[in-house]
């Protein structure tokens, strides 16, 4: 089977399997959802779901963001691990949006690298979920996937970005990037795979082989 093809099928299967292809960090705006992110490095979605109400009561805009005390910042954000380094590219990111950005979250992921602390995931995130633009999310889980697929024969985020980018269907990649964290999580896990419940054995090279 063609890596294309395998590609499409796979995309069909977890939409099925997944019929809710949604970002598990909550927000409410493109702000909210690129701060929920560089929290989340190193740390669960669930902690930052925990983390987040309070700070954005405080600081809900790049505005207020931009302006506020590094140390309070710090404290509400303690538990997210890494919170001193993450408080200090949160103030900046409120900065540089306000600076050279009008106030405005950009929408590309080239500008959005600018911003301190963010990394392509975190863009494609941001421009996929927000501006409803063709985004691949690199995150572990779908790195793994992808590699045990035979799609792709890396670690390396870029690469991988790279290389799905031509195989994924521009208007699905950002949902099947948000289902292969799901499936990630529940089958496709980093040791002992629960191959036996995968609805992709049929296409999964790593199954071929041991039969």
């Amino acid at each position: 089977m063609r890596n294309k093809d395998r590609t499409n099928e796979a995309v069909l299967r977890l939409e099925k399997l997944y019929p809710d292809a949604i970002c598990s960090l909550e927000y409410t705006d493109a702000f909210q959802l690129l701060v929920a992110t560089r929290l989340s490095a190193q740390c669960t979605d669930k902690r930052v779901n925990m983390v987040t109400p309070d700070l954005f009561r405080e600081f809900p805009t790049p505005e207020k963001m931009a302006n506020a005390d590094i140390n309070r910042v710090e404290e509400l954000i303690k538990t997210c691990g890494l919170y001193k380094t993450k408080a200090k590219d949160l103030v900046k990111i409120g900065q540089q949006i306000m600076e050279d950005f009008g106030g405005n979250v950009p929408d590309t992921i080239e500008e959005l690298t600018t911003l301190s602390g963010v990394g392509r995931k975190t863009a494609n995130l941001v421009v996929g979920d927000i501006y409803k633009k063709p985004a691949v999310v690199c995150d572990t889980h779908f790195i793994r996937l992808c590699n045990r697929l035979g799609l792709v024969e890396s670690d390396n985020p870029l690469t991988v970005e790279k290389a799905m980018r031509k195989l994924l269907p521009p208007d699905k990649s950002n949902d099947f990037c948000h289902r292969s964290v799901l499936f990630g999580r529940e089958v496709c896990i980093a040791r002992s795979p629960k191959c036996n419940e995968c609805v992709l054995t049929d296409i999964c090279p790593k199954i071929i082989k041991k039969k």
